[in-house]
């Protein structure tokens, strides 16, 4: 049984609260290790570390920040198998999927290593007479994360690159469910040479998100999450008076119109619905068939998940591997039960599927003729559930969007520039894909959606990631004229 640690002033320290949770591996339903969850005093203490630490980091240079980014990245490169085992291992997603996880994290430190370009401030010589005028970005000092169980890899490292590199320290509050893969993280981190205290790690519940959001040395706080815990974050954080920046859930639409290459699009369907066994942010949950692309659409999909290999995702013929737990794995079945009840047609009912073993899998589920007062549609079901919702125009399908409270991301599947131009503009969410069903933006642009699907006014990682962890002071500056000046300038004079 694997004894999990905080981390602390760059030491691992036991858990001192006496409260615990169990991690399993979900593949086999059984547990391998323990987790603290710290009490408000463990976390004052990686918070006091880190304002300690802020004192000397702050003030590093430029040059030195940027020097040990680049030897972080090439420790995170270096290691990504021994990251994506771990996330098999305590998540389990397949191993492929948890190589691309690491992959996108890479991204970030990547941006990240290009401070000295992201920091340059700007100058106004001579505003007035002699008046010079100029504005630079200072770091906020000590900063936290509060990082979901999907991507507890990636996520923290949206963050922590860019917070770090711009002279802030940080505490991460990793997912209790799997936190192995983070704490490797953190650990490559004071290999890099990053100094003790500038990267802080504390798990826990609710106890230790409550103390880092009203903790007065914590001057903004990062979380990724679901809708409602996000709404929570934003509004207890900023009662706080600090700067919050929450993604919350989604409900993604992948709109098909009659034109669309059906193949691609059917492949497209299926990686980015039951991927990750659907337990990502991004996924697509609805297809919006408009039109009569519904029927051959449909049986396509059909085809490519009964081709689909559900298993322990150390086997690489797995293209799936189970939920993260056993609860969820109920909640999500029950979502295909309730859509026939309701009316739905269930196409692929995963719950037919059987397992050898204790895992929490379940199969993959296709429902048809889903309308948005279903149950299914409603909610951000998260899992491997996907939603066709038939749409007699290309009007009505982007109006399914812009009616519901999401707007994570939607994506259009066309041969139609012109309807692909337009939309480009109707599409109700922040991130927006054509012929790309999961449009993550690359690291050096900034991920987000819009309405409750994010909460603050800054999007996460790339140039809205420095914005958020810096603030911004200008100067203005008066010098005497030259001529009275006291030191002899070699000017001439009248005399």
């Amino acid at each position: 049984m694997q004894e999990i640690h905080h981390l602390i002033d760059g030491r691992p320290v036991a858990g001192a609260s006496g409260r615990t949770s169990a991690v399993y591996n979900p593949a086999t339903g059984q547990q391998t290790g323990e987790v603290p969850l710290a009490s408000a005093d463990e976390v004052d203490a990686a918070v006091a570390s880190a304002r300690a630490a802020f004192e000397d980091w702050g003030a590093t240079s430029i040059a030195r920040r940027t020097a040990l980014m680049f030897a972080f990245r090439n420790l995170v490169v270096d290691n990504a198998d021994e990251i994506a085992t771990r996330l098999t291992a305590e998540h389990g997603k397949v191993h492929s999927d948890a190589r691309g996880e690491v992959a996108r994290a890479v991204e970030n430190i990547e941006f990240a290593c290009g401070l000295a370009e992201h920091l340059k401030g700007s100058h106004n010589e001579a505003a007035s007479t002699g008046v010079d005028v100029y504005s630079v970005r200072r770091p906020l000092g000590v900063v936290a994360g509060i990082t979901p169980f999907n991507f507890p890899a990636m996520v923290p490292l949206w963050m922590v690159p860019n917070a770090v590199v711009c002279g802030n320290t940080f505490v991460l509050k990793p997912s209790e469910r799997d936190p192995s893969a983070p704490l490797f993280i953190a650990e490559l981190f004071g290999e890099a040479g990053f100094p003790p205290g500038v990267l802080n790690v504390v798990h826990g519940d609710k106890v230790a998100v409550d103390r880092l959001l009203a903790h007065p040395d914590v001057k903004a706080a990062g979380f990724v999450g679901s809708t409602p815990i996000a709404r929570y974050v934003y509004a207890t954080g900023t009662a706080h008076g600090k700067r919050v920046q929450a993604l919350g859930g989604a409900k993604n639409h992948m709109v098909v119109l009659p034109d669309a290459d059906i193949e691609l699009a059917a492949d497209s369907a299926v990686s980015a619905a039951y991927g990750s066994a659907g337990e990502r942010c991004m996924a697509i949950s609805v297809v919006a068939a408009v039109g009569d692309v519904a029927d051959p659409l449909v049986e396509a999909i059909k085809v490519r998940m009964e081709k689909l290999v559900i298993g322990d995702g150390t086997d690489p013929a797995s293209d799936m591997g189970p939920l993260i737990t056993a609860e969820h794995r109920d909640r999500v079945a029950g979502y295909v039960g309730g859509a026939a009840d309701q009316g739905a047609t269930v196409v692929v009912d995963g719950r037919r599927a059987r397992f050898d073993g204790g895992g929490f899998f379940l199969g993959v589920s296709l429902l048809d003729h889903v309308t948005p007062a279903m149950d299914a549609y409603r909610d951000e079901i998260f899992g491997p559930v996907l939603c066709v919702v038939r749409c007699d125009t290309y009007g009505e399908a982007v109006g399914l969007i812009a009616d519901n409270p999401w707007g994570n991301g939607a994506a259009i599947f066309t041969r139609d520039g012109g309807a692909a131009r337009q939309f480009q503009e109707d599409a109700d969410a922040g991130m927006v894909g054509i012929n790309v069903p999961i449009p993550v933006p690359v690291g050096y642009h900034s991920f987000g959606g819009w309405k409750d699907s994010l909460f603050g006014d800054t999007t996460m990682y790339g140039p809205e990631g420095i914005r958020f962890y810096t603030r911004p002071k200008v100067i203005t500056s008066r010098w005497p004229d030259p001529a009275t000046s006291a030191v002899d300038l070699g000017f001439p004079t009248n005399e």
